[in-house]
């Protein structure tokens, strides 16, 4: 069985570059580079690791492939680039031959009105040139920007798509029948997947509790089933709440009830599927 950690983040830390890293957040600031993270996954028993972008700008995606082109071991790079760009064809053809560029990511969590760029022809011209060149788009917003989401997805079919960190739901907070709703609309959609991924950062100013969390669990079991669900530690953001350890139990604690196929899926195959992950060069590299 191929165990993938499918969402982890690296950075050489300037302020300048990441102004989103603001009080209570000083954990982060610093360099986060595939040494500091290659132990936890030997660890906890990870083949690989896809690495997710974490700036808005192309040069992130040079960066995160220059990684992968040094550690086998990150075995995709989910990168950025402007979606709403008129060359875009061009942009992307400065990374062709890049097998391990499985797909991109907006930040759309951070859009002033997430319905109306949802909704932006250029954007959608965007999204459907990623998935006719068979790359993952990746979406994050927040459980109350999901609303637009399910219609957005259904448009764009012709390749998986992937809901971030379960859709950020407010863990605890007000907002649950909404939020479910809509990741029921998202799960009827055979093309979209779902990391189980940043929930311990969803928790607000409460202390992380496994039993709480795996509430949110059974709910993405139940609309997505194992085979579209994939685990992601989220490092190193989820040492704002809990170190690597902790997310890794509690979602190995809740999954120990999963069959053996639905581990499989759990905990590499669903990445291997939605990312078209290359296996050889997984096993056994520095």
């Amino acid at each position: 069985m191929i165990r993938i950690d499918a969402h982890q983040h690296f950075w050489r830390y300037r302020a300048a570059d990441y102004p989103w890293m603001g009080d209570g957040m000083e954990v982060l600031r610093r360099d986060w580079l595939p040494q500091d993270v290659r132990p936890l996954l030997e660890a906890h028993g990870f083949d690989g690791c896809i690495a997710v972008q974490a700036r808005a700008e192309e040069i992130e995606t040079d960066f995160l492939l220059e990684l992968a082109g040094k550690h086998d071991w990150i075995a995709a790079v989910i990168g950025s680039v402007d979606l709403r760009a008129d060359d875009l064809e061009h942009r992307l053809a400065r990374w062709e031959g890049q097998a391990r560029l499985a797909g991109f990511r907006h930040l759309l969590q951070d859009e002033v009105e997430v319905p109306a760029f949802l909704a932006d022809a250029a954007f959608n011209r965007g999204v459907a040139t990623l998935q006719a060149r068979g790359q993952v788009f990746e979406v994050l917003v927040r459980a109350s920007q999901l609303a637009d989401v399910p219609a957005f997805c259904a448009r764009h079919d012709r390749h998986a798509l992937v809901l971030d960190h379960l859709g950020k739901p407010a863990i605890g907070g007000d907002g649950d029948a909404q939020w479910r709703e809509h990741l029921r609309q998202l799960a009827a959609l055979p093309h979209v997947a779902c990391k189980l991924s940043g929930l311990v950062t969803e928790v607000g100013d409460r202390a992380v509790d496994a039993s709480d969390l795996h509430r949110y669990l059974d709910i993405a079991l139940e609309l997505f089933g194992a085979q579209r669900l994939m685990f992601g530690s989220d490092w190193p953001m989820c040492l704002l709440k809990a170190e690597y350890a902790v997310v890794f139990g509690i979602v190995q604690q809740w999954a120990a009830r999963l069959s053996v196929d639905e581990q499989a899926s759990l905990w590499g195959g669903t990445a291997v599927r939605c990312y078209g992950l290359r296996l050889p060069a997984m096993k056994g590299v520095s």
